[in-house]
C-alpha cells in the first residue's frame, strides 16, 4: 500500500498534538505585563515542546520521501511513534506546572527517550522493508545522531537525579542538534532525479 494515509494520519495527529498542548496556556490573571512573568516557565516548557514536535514533524516527512510502500508493520511502528508523541502534551503541563521539578523533569525526558527509540525503530523497520540497499537505507546509514540522541536522553534523565537544569539544558542540547532538518534523506533523492 501506498504512504499517503500514512503521512496523513500522522499530519493530522501532530496538528492535534499542538493544539492540545497550546489549549492547555492559560491566560494571565491580570491586564499588565508583569502578569505574564508567572506564565514563563509554561511558555518555555511549550516552546521546547512545541520545537521539538516541529523537529518530528519535518524528519518524518523527509523520511516518508524515500517510503515507496507501507506494510502492517510499518504502520504499527509509525502507530508506537505517535503514542510517544500524544504524551507530549501532559508532559508539558506537568513540567511547566511544577517549574521543573526533579520528577516531571525526568517524565520530559522518559517521554523523549521512547519518542526517539520509537522513531528510530520505524526508521529501521522501513530500512528492512524496502531493503539494505534501498535510498532509505543509504540515506539513515548508521543514524550515529539518533542513537546520541537516545544516549543524551539517557544521561540527562540520570542527571535529573541530581539537577532537573542539567537535564532540561541537554534536552535543550538535542534539540538544538536537530533543529536543522535532517537532510540525508533529500541529498539522496536530488542525486537520483539528476
Amino acid at each position: 500500500m501506498g504512504r499517503g494515509r500514512l503521512e496523513a494520519f500522522s499530519d493530522g495527529v501532530l496538528a492535534i498534538i499542538i493544539t492540545i498542548m497550546v489549549l492547555e496556556l492559560q491566560v494571565p490573571a491580570g491586564h499588565e505585563f508583569a502578569d505574564l512573568k508567572p506564565l514563563i516557565p509554561h511558555l518555555l516548557a511549550y516552546l521546547m515542546s512545541f520545537v521539538y514536535l516541529g523537529i518530528y514533524w519535518n524528519n518524518h516527512h523527509h523520511l516518508m520521501q524515500a517510503v515507496k510502500q507501507v506494510n502492517g508493520r510499518i504502520l504499527w511502528a509509525n502507530a508506537h511513534l505517535l503514542f510517544w508523541l500524544s504524551l507530549v502534551p501532559l508532559a508539558t503541563l506537568w513540567l511547566g506546572e511544577s517549574h521543573y521539578a526533579p520528577a516531571p523533569a525526568m517524565t520530559y525526558g522518559v517521554v523523549l527517550t521512547f519518542a526517539a527509540v520509537a522513531y528510530f525503530i520505524l526508521a529501521r523497520t522501513l530500512v528492512s522493508h524496502h531493503g539494505k540497499e534501498s535510498t532509505i537505507a543509504v540515506a539513515l546509514g548508521e543514524d550515529r545522531k539518533g542513537k546520541l540522541s537516545i544516549v543524551l536522553y539517557v544521561v540527562a534523565i540520570a542527571l535529573g537525579l541530581v539537577h532537573e537544569m542539567l537535564a532540561m539544558g541537554i534536552y535543550v542540547f538535542v534539540a538544538l542538534m536537530w533543529l536543522v532538518p535532517d537532510r540525508r534523506i533529500e541529498k539522496i533523492l536530488l542525486g537520483q532525479k539528476e
